[in-house]
């Protein structure tokens, strides 16, 4: 039997599809790369397309992440997550089906890999269904407590207490704390289906943490404008299709 397999690669950063590429070209006998997407969206049109027997597929990027594509894929290739930080449960991954590797990818790690590839049944994708099914549960039950932001090559992680507001900053989400703000590649639409209660979407490009809210001032066209307990103060003033959310939460 042929034991090479045609593979895409799917990853928003240049160095870690790069990275990669070079490390899978060091086993020739064992992946043929047919592609390498840069986000979610193209991942999906490209392994669809191609239909290749394996992707190295990252978990967390902006637009659809790892497990958003799989599930919009019409059929499950062997999968080997990537990730640079560990975001969800490590054990969920360990079945023969599929591997998890953790960025940056290391050649002895990925011959690993290999091993376990040459073990696996091509024809069986039932468990990798069983597992983004377990993987999408957990996602959804666990409680996001920290919001992780990339620094070069570090993983930085934020506590959500610490977060005053969440501000649209054209295709990525400054993330304003007293001490600084910074840069997350999640977007403000991800962000409010994951956030916890006390975080509130007051404007089309603003989420605020409702437990840093000083006071509340109503403005014209049905807007208020609301100041965060911070020195100097923030202002932040809501846009009218609001108006209902907010005086909900304030209970009015």
């Amino acid at each position: 039997m042929n034991s090479q397999y045609t593979t895409i690669i799917v990853d928003d950063e240049q160095s870690a599809r790069d990275r990669l590429e070079r490390l899978l070209g060091l086993f020739p006998e064992t992946f043929q790369i047919i592609g390498i997407a840069k986000n979610g969206n193209e991942a999906k049109e490209l392994i669809n397309t191609l239909t290749p027997d394996l992707i190295f597929l990252d978990v967390e990027m902006p637009g659809l992440n790892g497990f958003e594509v799989l599930q919009a894929l019409e059929v499950i290739p062997i999968v080997i997550f990537c990730t640079a930080y560990d975001q969800y449960s490590l054990q969920a991954f360990e079945t023969n089906s599929l591997d998890y590797l953790v960025k940056p990818v290391r050649q002895e790690r990925l011959e690993t890999t290999i091993k376990k590839l040459k073990l696996f049944d091509r024809s069986s994708n039932e468990n990798i269904l069983n597992t983004l099914r377990k993987l999408t549960a957990l996602k959804s039950d666990t409680k996001m407590t920290s919001i992780t932001i990339k620094k070069g090559d570090k993983i930085v992680f934020i506590k959500l207490e610490e977060v005053l507001y969440f501000e649209a900053n054209e295709k990525y989400v400054m993330v304003h704390t007293n001490i600084e703000k910074h840069l997350s590649e999640q977007s403000l639409l991800k962000l409010e289906q994951k956030l916890p209660e006390e975080f509130l979407r007051v404007h089309r490009g603003i989420i605020i943490n409702t437990n840093h809210v000083k006071e509340v001032q109503k403005y014209f066209s049905n807007r208020f404008i609301i100041t965060l307990n911070t020195s100097p103060k923030t202002a932040i003033t809501t846009g009218r299709t609001y108006s209902d959310v907010i005086k909900h939460w304030m209970n009015i």
